[in-house]
């Protein structure tokens, strides 16, 4: 016999999460029954759904008489026992599991008996509050994102007690609400959770280290890999106090060191400074509640004397992929007269006739004038030979990712090109001062780390290893600035900020399907509806190529030496096996060749 749909639905808790589920509920037409022991906090919930909803007939998504309903099915109460009649009962209180387990306790004795009661924890054990329940098969998780109205995805938590009807019910009523609902298992952080604080607690022992300013990394992740924010500021928008209490229930199920809460967490939790709720975290804020941050000691002093950098006027690039032909395309556009260098005339010419088709599809897309693009393209000189880089200020290499060959050129680019002349490595992976110290000016050799495609990416990561000089460094962001890219300053070291704190999270997804633990299909629509990412980790280790994300990997763990960043097993067996992604056809997913 099928269960009736949930009609009547408590939410206990109404805090900023609680009060947007049940702003979703009532929307959809549930009956809604907000509890909370704060007066307070039930006037606030209300005051906003009032908010919410009159904002919403004022865009024409509602109308008056419609939200006059949706008003009158939302009401109150600061005590559990008016949650007698409902059919789901929503527990959003504080992640503490003793205050979840006497709420609990307390609508085990209040509810029918066959409500179902749901935790929207993202760190506690579901299994641990069904199995202090009196009714554990009626137990599970349903785990909203913040902000509930906006986030599609919802995470639907079973334990090994739960039984398939209650986890059918909440499903069916998660695509009622219009959402995404993802089947998952208990453990800590679920799949979006586990996979987006691991990348976060990086992110903080990347800054704790001072190895990157918080603009510079949180810059660096939203122009490098399209994420709506960046991950300093989005800890404080979560609340730095919520991520260690996540990341302690990761770390104690996992035990692996990525997962161990960075210290300047529990800093900042202890010193009461837990991000936007507080008014200041890993930034500072206009006040408790807001969003909008103000300078403070942190922030970078824009008129702070710099040590001037050389003019650049002619740029020349070394290789004929796309990514060398990407770079001369940006300088050219930019105005840089461009010598594009390869390893014979006819490479040369191959690609530069690649970067005028890439002119005629920017001007069919009204994007370039037929002129400029003229112009540029006429900016550009091929060459076969290095000699033509003789008389360029800056030379920036983007060959093959091989350190023998890299150091080989910049041995010739030393040769060749005039004192002053800056010499710069695309490099993702590889140490730059190696390419410093196979020349004899290494304190003129720098990082210059375009994103691909060059023409459309913003970010340029500059990296400065322990001997370049501060004119060659401000020269290169000086000529960032002239091309319109957003130069991120970071040191010498393996991934730099963007694929240091990226290619962990990747492996980590590998490892969750290793691990049986979610399907690709869920775990790519988690992070894209949980998470706001432009694509899934499968979709994306498939794009960028199985072997090049394995090669990045291996170089993390050499570096860092952490058990955790060893490549997972099954992201190895797919590259032995010849499934390299999109390029092969088959990776993570099959795909119909070209």
């Amino acid at each position: 016999m099928d269960r009736p749909p949930l009609h009547t639905i408590a939410v206990v808790g109404l805090g900023t999460m609680g009060a947007g589920i049940a702003d979703v509920l009532a929307r959809a037409g549930r009956e809604v029954v907000g509890i909370d022991i704060s007066e307070a906090a039930l006037a606030h919930a209300t005051a906003a759904f009032e908010a919410s909803t009159a904002r919403a007939v004022r865009r024409e998504r509602m109308t008056e008489d419609e939200r006059r309903e949706a008003l009158a099915r939302f009401r109150t109460s600061t005590e559990l026992a008016a949650a007698a009649e409902a059919d789901l009962v929503i527990e959003v209180v504080p992640e503490d599991y003793d205050t979840k387990c006497q709420v609990f306790a307390a609508l085990d004795t209040v509810v029918k008996p066959d409500t179902i009661l749901a935790t929207g924890t993202n760190a506690l054990s579901v299994t641990r509050l069904a199995s202090d329940s009196d009714r554990p098969e009626r137990v599970l998780g349903l785990h909203f994102f913040h902000p509930a109205p906006a986030m599609r995805l919802v995470e639907v938590v079973s334990s090994v007690l739960t039984s398939p009807e209650a986890v059918d019910a909440v499903t069916a009523l998660a695509r009622e609400l219009g959402k995404e609902p993802v089947a998952v298992g208990d453990r800590p952080g679920f799949v979006a959770d586990g996979l987006l604080f691991g990348y976060l607690n990086q992110a903080a022992a990347m800054y704790e280290s001072r190895y990157a300013s918080r603009e510079d990394i949180d810059s660096a992740m939203r122009l490098g890999c399209g994420l709506p924010m960046g991950p300093l500021a989005l800890l404080d928008l979560i609340g730095i106090d919520t991520a260690r209490t996540v990341l302690d229930a990761m770390y104690a199920d996992s035990h692996d060191r990525l997962h161990a809460p960075a210290p300047i967490l529990r800093q900042l939790s202890d010193a009461g400074l837990t991000g936007q709720k507080a008014g200041r975290g890993f930034y500072t804020y206009e006040g408790p509640g807001s969003s909008v941050t103000v300078a403070d000691a942190g922030t970078p002093d824009e008129n702070a004397a710099r040590t001037p950098g050389r003019p650049v006027a002619s740029v020349g690039v070394v290789g004929s992929g796309t990514m060398a032909g990407g770079i001369a395309e940006v300088f050219a556009k930019a105005g840089y007269d461009t010598v594009l260098a390869a390893r014979s005339d006819e490479k040369a010419e191959t690609a530069k006739a690649r970067i005028a088709t890439s002119f005629e599809r920017a001007v069919k897309k009204g994007r370039l004038t037929q002129e400029d693009a003229a112009s540029a393209l006429a900016r550009i000189t091929p060459a076969g030979s290095l000699d033509a880089l003789s008389e360029v200020d800056l030379a920036v290499e983007a060959v093959a990712e091989d350190l023998a060959v890299k150091r080989e050129l910049f041995t010739a680019l030393d040769k060749v090109c005039k004192p002053g002349a800056v010499l710069a490595t695309t490099t993702s992976s590889l140490p730059v001062v190696a390419c410093a110290r196979a020349t004899s000016r290494p304190q003129d050799v720098i990082g210059m780390h375009f994103f691909n495609p060059a023409p459309a990416m913003k970010l340029v990561e500059v990296v400065r290893t322990v001997l370049t000089g501060d004119e060659a460094h401000t020269t290169v962001r000086e000529v960032c600035a002239g091309v319109r890219k957003h130069p991120v300053d970071c040191g010498d070291r393996a991934g730099f900020i963007v694929n240091a704190l990226l290619f962990p999270y990747l492996n980590n997804a590998v490892k969750m399907v290793e691990q049986h633990y979610a399907s690709l299909d869920d775990i790519d629509s988690a992070m894209r509806l949980g998470g706001g990412y432009p694509m899934g980790p499968f979709e994306l280790l498939d794009v960028v190529g199985l072997d090049v994300s394995l090669a990045i990997e291996q170089v993390l763990h050499r570096e860092f030496r952490d058990p955790g960043l060893a490549p997972a097993p099954l992201l190895e067996h797919l590259v032995a096996a010849g499934c390299l992604g999109r390029k092969t056809g088959r990776g993570f997913r099959e795909y119909a060749r070209r």
